[in-house]
């Protein structure tokens, strides 16, 4: 709780609005050559040599997380992944973000603090300018919104519109970790509020809470597969769960798509952990969001060239429209494929 963890406590009104921004954006390092004016004029000015990809996303305190159990500074450094994943989903290179954040008075300066030491973590990590955003008072809590800007050369971009029938389905890495993580957490909560004296142990599940808490975009991966020889069809990352962005990526394709269940890459702590939860793996795999991999539509004569690496899954492939979408289970039962991912707007 961040009551607890910092004993000096400065209030914002202390410093104002412009102290505050002042304060948190001291000794900010611009790397890109594209940033030509960062923060300190009425807008930033960027000069891309190539097409600019520009994405948004805004983090709700009660809705996207718990500041119960999740570290300000980790906060920080995921809502700046949440958004460089939407880059990598297009082939793009991230160079700036600019961060808007609003709070009630309950924060302190040194909290907000924690919060900016997170996204300048991440900017540092990846290579990327914070270039500006704008800060304000809330009366529920913390938001947080950014828009991160990448860049890429106009016929390298990739969307989510250009699979065809026979293209295979590639995930990379393993995915349902960051869900688990979340319910690992969930039940930590529920104990300690049972009992505040009890100390979690959660030695155990470091990486499903890793996956969670501070989870790392996939930016080797378009690096990999230029590497390879290999351009998709279409890509999407997965931010709300297998099955969701599947559907996305049929729809804006207009195909249907094979997905067979054996093929699903399960780390064996997930599948550990959803045995533990009495949870079926499968069904967290099509449906737990958060995992920020890249799924993505290659073309069958591709298939050797990544059919041995160990960073790619090849989980299906796409068929004409009318098939539908479907899962092929081990026992080779189809069933179809729902939205089951992560929704916001569901109670």
């Amino acid at each position: 709780m961040i009551e607890d963890k910092n004993p000096q406590r400065t209030s914002i009104e202390n410093l104002g609005e412009f102290g505050l921004i002042d304060h948190i954006t001291q000794n900010i390092e611009l790397n890109q050559d594209s940033t030509l004016k960062g923060i300190g004029d009425d807008a930033a000015v960027i000069n891309h040599t190539a097409s600019t990809v520009v994405t948004t996303d805004m983090l709700v305190e009660g809705i996207h997380f718990d500041l119960s159990y999740v570290p300000l500074k980790h906060l920080g450094y995921k809502a700046v992944m949440v958004n460089l994943s939407d880059l990598y989903a297009m082939n793009a290179v991230p160079t700036q973000i600019t961060v808007s954040i609003a709070m009630s008075n309950r924060f302190p300066v040194e909290a907000v603090e924690e919060l900016y030491n997170g996204i300048k973590l991440a900017c540092k990590i990846y290579n990327v300018d914070l270039i500006g955003g704008d800060t304000t008072a809330s009366q529920s809590g913390l938001i947080i919104s950014i828009t991160a800007i990448g860049e890429q050369k106009e016929d390298d971009i990739i969307y989510r519109s250009g699979a065809r029938d026979n293209d295979l389905l590639v995930v990379s890495g393993d995915i349902g970790a960051a869900y688990m993580g979340l319910q690992i957490l969930e039940r930590e909560k529920a104990v300690y509020k049972a009992n505040p004296n009890n100390q979690p142990d959660v030695e155990a599940y470091s990486y499903l809470l890793e996956r969670q808490l501070k989870p790392e975009v996939r930016k080797d991966i378009p690096k990999l597969l230029k590497e390879l020889d290999v351009k998709p069809t279409s890509m999407i990352d997965l931010s709300d769960g297998l099955s969701s962005e599947v559907i996305h990526l049929c729809k804006n394709s207009n195909v249907g798509m094979k997905l067979y269940e054996e093929k699903l890459p399960l780390d064996p702590t997930v599948i550990a952990a959803c045995e533990e939860f009495n949870l079926d793996s499968t069904t967290i795999a099509l449906s737990g969001g958060e995992d920020y991999e890249l799924l993505f539509t290659v073309k069958q004569e591709d298939f050797p060239k990544i059919k041995a690496n160990p960073s790619l899954s090849i989980i299906g492939h796409a068929v004409p429209n009318g098939e539908g979408i479907h899962l092929i289970t081990r026992s080779g039962e189809q069933i179809p494929i729902k939205a089951m991912g992560w929704n916001s707007f569901q109670e």
